[in-house]
């Protein structure tokens, strides 16, 4: 069964002890399976996440001509053993078009790979896959002698791919990370020379992720051991915020992920950076921070507006329905201590982190209603069932549908 349109989550009643496991790293997963496509001989991914955005990659690769196969995961039902038979470079087949629907990720990687196949490649996904922003990497691949056709530099794109080449392109991390992280995943295999311009890699955690994930990858085969999700993990450390007890396992992390540094932003500094201090969780700080008893500014906000929703104005529109006091300046959102927080029907904007935001919020405020919340399999479809797991396993959250009646059952949660 999938989940209601409409959910109400219970506040939880006291203290927690729970241990949960998150599914494997998108980021990790999806720069893996490009460079395991681009090795030489099969290599097995553990730990694999399983989400939409990590089906769409493995899709696109088999519709590429590359040899998958995807085992269940014991340890995690979020997770997936996936083998890649590695081509060494080369692309088995040129298909016309590739959906990619709403995962940035999985656009901007294959724009880069589908340059060493042969042949016009179409990519193309959901309406708001075509609004983000893609100049940037478009422009880059123009640079190292591709051609791509693509009106206002935004997909709908078509990509002419003419193999490897011996060329160099700078490219910018203003808009987007992704671009560069793109260019370098197949830049081995394309005889690419990629530069950065003036971007300082401590302020591109995502870039240095894949610089260090492409030194460690077995070239030759091998295995691949995926690490949890620091940004999914951020959902569940920030029940200690007001409910102590909860821990994710496997933490803490390699480093390689930005979010995993997440537990030290439980007390935020009265400031907080996009672009040096967290990714994708300053989402759940900004959330959370209307709880605390000191204001806190959350920066650099500013690649958040060209995600899944315009998340800047989201998050304030929401939280501001919640009582919370919160207000916009340039790409800074400053959040007060708000005693008067209340619940209300939360817009989830086809966003996975918003609905995961939300749903955090609600374990502390009652009367919290999510609309939308199957979005989350984007990137953690057993979100639910995790929340609603009786301890150790999950927080016992009480979730109920529209018309109140209490959901239960593994099925009903995985969204």
């Amino acid at each position: 069964m999938p989940l209601p349109d409409l959910i109400e989550i219970a506040p939880l009643s006291g203290p927690v002890q729970a241990h949960i496991t998150v599914p494997g790293s998108k980021s990790i997963t999806n720069r893996a399976l490009i460079l395991a496509a681009l090795a030489e001989g099969d290599t097995t991914l553990t730990g694999a996440l399983w989400s939409e955005d990590t089906q769409i990659m493995v899709g696109a690769l088999q519709t590429m001509g590359f040899a998958v196969t995807v085992a269940e995961d014991p340890a995690e039902s979020g997770n997936r053993t996936i083998t890649i038979q590695g081509q060494g470079g080369r692309i088995p087949k040129t298909p016309e078009d590739l959906f990619v629907g709403n995962a940035g990720t999985a656009a901007r990687f294959l724009a880069a790979l589908v340059c060493l196949g042969d042949g016009p490649v179409k990519l193309h996904g959901i309406d708001r896959m075509h609004e983000r922003p893609q100049g940037e990497l478009f422009q880059a691949l123009r640079a190292l002698g591709y051609t791509v056709d693509a009106l206002n530099d935004k997909l709908p794109a078509t990509i002419h791919g003419t193999g490897p080449r011996a060329a160099a392109c700078t490219v910018s991390l203003q808009e987007s990370s992704q671009f560069a992280s793109a260019l370098l995943l197949a830049a081995g295999r394309g005889g690419w020379q990629i530069g950065l311009g003036e971007a300082k890699l401590e302020e591109a955690p995502y870039v240095q992720m894949t610089q260090e994930l492409i030194a460690e990858f077995p070239k030759a085969g091998g295995t691949f051991a995926i690490e949890p999700d620091a940004s999914s993990g951020s959902y569940f450390w920030g029940v200690n915020t007001f409910a102590e007890g909860v821990e994710v396992a496997h933490w803490p992390l390699t480093g390689w992920q930005i979010d995993a540094q997440f537990t030290r932003f439980l007390c935020p500094p009265r400031e907080v950076s996009r672009q040096t201090d967290l990714g994708d969780s300053i989402m759940t700080a900004i959330t959370l921070a209307p709880l605390h008893d000191r204001p806190t500014r959350f920066t650099d906000l500013g690649r958040l507006r060209v995600q899944e929703c315009e998340r800047v104005a989201a998050l304030r529109t929401e939280l501001t329905k919640c009582g919370a006091r919160i207000s916009e300046e340039g790409d800074t959102l400053h959040v007060e201590p708000s005693p008067e927080l209340h619940g209300a029907e939360i817009e989830t904007y086809n966003d996975h982190r918003m609905a995961m935001c939300f749903a955090l919020l609600s374990l502390k405020l009652p009367g919290m209603r999510l609309c939308d919340p199957a979005c989350v399999r984007k990137t953690f479809p057993n979100f639910f069932q995790k929340l609603a797991a009786a301890s150790p396993a999950g927080l016992g959250a009480e979730i109920r549908d529209a018309a109140g009646r209490r959901l239960a059952g593994e099925n009903l949660f995985a969204a």
